[in-house]
């Protein structure tokens, strides 16, 4: 089982190369359109992709998954969403297809809260 991310380290990681920054809540989530009062900022970590859970869990194998996500075997990918329950079930799948894949638990509910940390509308 691997460490979860705090976000010391993301914050010191956003923008490293090799390292994917997944965001698995919806689109709207994502683009910052859903609004959550309890988040300050609305959007997403600055570079990451949006993969929502649900396209994860319609793979029907690590085949599926890596070519969903067009990412070889073996990438470093940190999973977030919004409070880190579904990100924890991503990280599940993604390890399952081969990826070294981690949770940042405190997810987009911990980092809206700082306006120091990159974030995208």
């Amino acid at each position: 089982m691997t460490e979860d991310v705090s976000v010391e380290e993301l914050r010191r990681r956003v923008g490293e190369e090799g390292l994917t920054i997944l965001d698995v809540r919806s689109p709207t989530e994502f683009e910052g359109t859903f609004v959550t009062p309890c988040d300050p900022r609305h959007g997403h970590i600055q570079g990451a992709r949006n993969v929502p859970l649900e396209e994860l869990l319609e793979c029907a194998s690590a085949d599926d998954v890596r070519a969903l996500l067009g990412l070889p075997e073996g990438v470093e990918i940190v999973a977030y969403c919004h409070v880190g329950n579904r990100s924890g079930f991503a990280v599940q799948v993604l390890s399952a297809a081969g990826y070294n894949a981690r949770n940042y638990v405190g997810s987009w509910h911990e980092w809206s809260r700082d306006p120091d940390l990159p974030s995208q509308p």
